[in-house]
Parts: structure tokens; sequence; C-alpha cells
């Protein structure tokens, strides 16, 4: 039987330089590693049947879009092949219904939401007037296993028809109805941040909401913004949802903004009663394109980081064989 310490399975185009960043890593701690593109994929999945190759851990990056691939993971996670992530718990995490309940009960801030039954399961709703105020105007319906570059969300819900229109949309999923999160400003910039967890570390940057534009968080804003608590944040998420690469959306919220450029007094903008807010649960794909290449990417750095961190993890679970 052949065995490779790391099996890479990807099928998105732009995941090219993520894959390249990842082999030098792979090959910098000597970790042998093949990677899978969509038509390997039978041909691996009929190797596995066959006994004839194993892995010591692989990276899946596919499988929610090909049957092949889903195959190979189901197999790999009966032999108890370590996977990045397990489509078990990859499951769990993308339901922001299930995560939404896990989150409060453990302590984490979230919007106000109303979680809505399946059309299919209940064809009537019925919200009452102080539910609906308590969202506010306007508010966002989205659904909770629709997943994936905001499908099926609408973020300027005015009224109760909306929610009866769109949840027809995706009639077998459960809709959560949620505020619209207000961020602060921290020199014209929202506080609005994605935070990547991989292997026990957290990376987080600026993303802006609006125009899906990532920036560096520095050190001086770190102090300044008192951003520290970003990471307990994201550990408590990891803890729930137990992916080991994930990125979650987090929003320094307040009822007034904590800063204003021009008022030279104001050199602590932090308030009494700012709080972070977990807006996107678990985002259990990674979006990994670089900025240097695409505007709306992720920082070169961040992503670099990230691949450092994955060949790192993989290598303490191979050990040196």
């Amino acid at each position: 039987m052949k065995t490779i310490n790391c099996g890479i399975f990807y099928e998105w185009g732009y995941d090219d330089d993520f894959m390249s960043i990842l082999s030098r890593k792979f090959e910098d701690r000597n970790v042998r590693y093949v990677i899978y593109k969509p038509g390997d994929f039978p041909t691996v999945l009929h190797e596995l049947k066959k006994n004839n190759l194993s892995f010591g851990s692989v990276i899946d990056r596919a499988s929610d879009v090909d049957e092949n691939c889903e195959g190979i993971m189901r197999i790999l996670q009966r032999r108890g092949t370590f996977i990045l992530n397990d489509p078990d718990r990859i499951l769990r995490a993308s339901d922001k219904a299930t995560m939404h309940l896990e989150f409060i009960t453990g302590g984490l801030d979230v919007p106000y939401t109303i979680i809505i039954s399946p059309y299919n399961s209940e064809h009537e709703i019925t919200l009452s007037l102080g539910e609906l105020a308590k969202l506010g105007r306007p508010f966002i319906i989205k659904p909770a296993n629709t997943t994936g570059g905001g499908i099926g969300v609408v973020t300027g819900a005015e009224g109760l028809q909306e929610v009866v229109e769109t949840r027809q949309h995706n009639k077998d999923d459960k809709y959560l109805i949620q505020e619209k999160v207000q961020p602060l400003f921290f020199n014209g910039r929202r506080a609005w941040f994605r935070s990547f967890y991989v292997f026990g570390k957290v990376l987080t940057s600026w993303w802006d909401d609006l125009s899906h534009l990532y920036f560096v968080v520095t050190e001086e804003e770190k102090q300044m913004l008192s951003l520290y608590p970003i990471e307990e944040i994201v550990r408590k998420i990891h803890d729930i949802c137990g992916l080991d690469f994930f990125s979650t959306e987090i929003a320094l919220t307040a009822g007034t903004r904590i800063f204003t450029e021009g008022v030279g007094e104001e050199k602590n903008p932090k308030t009494d009663n700012q709080k972070f807010v977990v807006i996107d649960y678990v985002n259990e794909m990674c979006d990994m394109r670089l900025k240097s290449k695409h505007y709306d990417g992720v920082p070169d750095e961040i992503v670099s980081e990230v691949a450092d961190q994955i060949s790192a993890g993989i290598r303490s679970l191979i050990g040196h064989s």
C-alpha cells in the first residue's frame, strides 16, 4: 500500500496561488504531499476502495462541491485519517441556526435573531410586532445552511412579506432573521473584522462588510481599539465548532462613535458599552485569494501565515515519518 503524508484536494482555480504557497511550506518541513484536482478524484477513490492507497492526513477544499471527493473523505473518515476539516464537524458548523444557539450558550454576543422553521415544515409563520420591532429596519434574512458568498441572503429587508417570500427560495432550510449590526468607525473605517483560526493560531484583519476589502490590523490599532478580546472570542468559537481551520466575522459596536477625527483630546477611543458581536458565525471554506492579485483578496502575509500554520500542524500530526 502506498502511503502519503498529506493529500491536498481542491477544485477552485483561484486556489492555485494558495496551493503554491502551501507546497513551499510543506517542502520546507519535509512533508511528503500530493495535490489532487477533480480529474484525479475518481482514480484516488478507486485506489482507496482497493486498499492500494492511504494518507496520514488530508486537506479538503473540494468535497462540498464534488461527489467523488466527498466519497474520498467519507472513506478516510471511517479509517480515522485526519481531515482538515472533518466532514461531520463542517456539517454542524455550517448550520447558522445551530451555531447561533451554541454561541449564546457559550456566552458570545450575537445579533438579535429569530429562527424560522423550514417552509416545508411549517408554511405559515407568526411574528409579533414586538419581535419585529426588536429587529429594527432594515434587517437581514439568511438561510441557515445555504452558505458561501452571501448566497440567499437579503441584507435590506423592511417587512414581514419579504420574510414570507424569501424562505420559499430554500424550502427545506431554516432561516435566520437578524438585526442589522452597525459597527463603530475608526478613522473613517468600519470596525468590522475577519479572523482566521488555523491550528491554534488566530489571525485578524480589517474586513469591510460593504466593500469586502481587507486591510492588515496594526499593533497600534490593536492597542488603541483594545482588540485583544477578539482572539479569546475566536478560540471560544473553535471550542464550539471543533474546526481546525475557519474564519469568522466580528464587529465592534457601541451606542456612539468611539473616535472622531480632529478631536485631539480623544486619546483612548474605548467606551464602556462597546462590545464585540460575532456576525457570520463560521466560514468553514476560507477564501485564500491573494490581495496582491485580487482587489478583495486576503492580505498576502495572512495567507502565507495560514499556509505556514497548516504545514506546521500537519507536520506535528504525522511526526517525522
